[in-house]
Formats: structure tokens, C-alpha cells, sequence
């Protein structure tokens, strides 16, 4: 049997029904509910990661005035500078601190935009991927300065720093756990190919 590459001929693609409505006219006006309920969705979510990556913004960049040691007073430059644990940290607040503002530009992306019909067709599940994406990254790269701040601090006391190390892993853990089955979700409904892409039988 013959395969096909669309459910409808191309000619007749835009030519209106009965009712004098184009299928784009048709699809929009029975999928209204779901435009409402994907926009309310997308505000709550933006919302909440907002405020999740304003947090890790704030506290990040208070770290870098507060490094651990504290400085010294002869030069202003830090005490453990020289120690290889301090560069892990320097490095590792930075990168949360530009992913995690990366995330709350994308997520102010999503709650300024104007919700058009084809914008959730790719614009905002982009914007929702690579939010979900960097404010996961600045979680893990803030809980790397946390284990190297207390590694300089604390490294002569093994018995105290690492169980909290084992215990800064399960932030980490929980955000996969909630997050990332919808981050590949989005993905693959995204850029994954469309039932349009895909070989079809004739019926008859």
C-alpha cells in the first residue's frame, strides 16, 4: 500500500468547512479551554521558578562578599586564595549565579509573553526548557560552593562536612525527581518529530 506524508491534501488545507471555518479557525475556536489552562499553567510555573531563581541570584552573589576565611587585612585579598578549594568555589558561585539569572530571564520571558496560539508551539516551551534547564544547573553549581565553602573550612573535621555534603545532594535529587520527567516531556513533544512528519497508510 502506498504511504502518504499528510492526513489532508495540500490544496485543501485552507479551504473552510460547512460552517465556513478554515481548519486553523476550526482548531482555534474547539481548543480555547486548552489555551486558557495552558496559559494559566505556564504563569504558575514561571512564577514559582522565579522566585526559586531570584533566591539562588541573591544568595550567590552575597557569597562572593562573604567567601569563606574572610579576607586579609593587610592586602583585602582573601586567606585561602591560594588553595585550590577556593577557585572550586569562586568558579562554581558564578556559574549559579549567571545560570540562575539566565532562568529568571527565561521565566519573566514566559510571563510577558502574549500567548499567542503558535507561541506554544515552540517559543514558549523553549523558553520553559531552558529555564527548567539553567535553574537546575545554578542548584547544582550553588550546592558545589556550599560542599567547597565547607571543605575549606572544615577540613581537618571529615566527620562532621561529609554527611552534610551526602545531605546537599538531595536538593538536587528531589529537583530531578519533580522536574526532569517534564523537562524531557517538553522536549520531545518540542523537537521530537510531529504525527505530521510521520508515514502514513492509507486507509482504503
Amino acid at each position: 500500500m502506498q504511504e502518504v506524508e499528510s492526513i489532508a491534501p495540500p490544496l485543501a488545507h485552507g479551504l473552510p468547512n460547512k460552517m465556513g471555518l478554515t481548519p486553523q479557525q476550526f482548531f482555534t475556536k474547539n481548543h480555547e479551554d486548552m489555551m486558557s489552562k495552558g496559559e494559566k499553567w505556564m504563569k504558575d510555573t514561571a512564577s514559582s521558578c522565579t522566585v526559586v531563581g531570584a533566591l539562588i541570584v541573591t544568595i550567590m552573589f552575597a557569597a562572593v562578599f562573604t567567601v569563606p576565611g574572610g579576607n586579609d587585612q593587610n592586602n583585602g585579598f582573601p586567606i585561602f586564595l591560594n588553595k585550590k578549594l577556593f577557585m572550586v568555589f569562586i568558579v562554581s558561585d558564578a556559574l549559579s549565579l549567571f545560570s540562575s539569572s539566565t532562568s529568571v530571564l527565561m521565566f519573566l520571558g514566559i510571563l510577558t509573553s502574549r500567548y499567542a496560539e503558535e507561541d506554544f508551539l515552540e517559543s514558549l516551551p523553549r523558553k520553559m526548557i531552558i529555564g527548567l534547564s539553567t535553574l537546575f544547573f545554578s542548584i547544582v553549581a550553588m550546592m558545589t560552593t556550599f560542599s567547597a565553602a565547607l571543605l575549606l573550612m572544615l577540613h581537618e573535621q571529615s566527620w562532621i562536612f561529609k554527611p552534610i555534603i551526602c545531605l546537599a545532594s538531595i536538593p538536587i535529587t528531589l529537583f530531578v525527581l519533580m522536574q526532569f520527567p517534564l523537562l524531557v516531556a517538553m522536549a520531545i513533544s518540542t523537537y521530537g518529530p510531529s504525527i505530521f512528519d510521520r508515514k502514513m497508510k492509507r486507509w482504503f
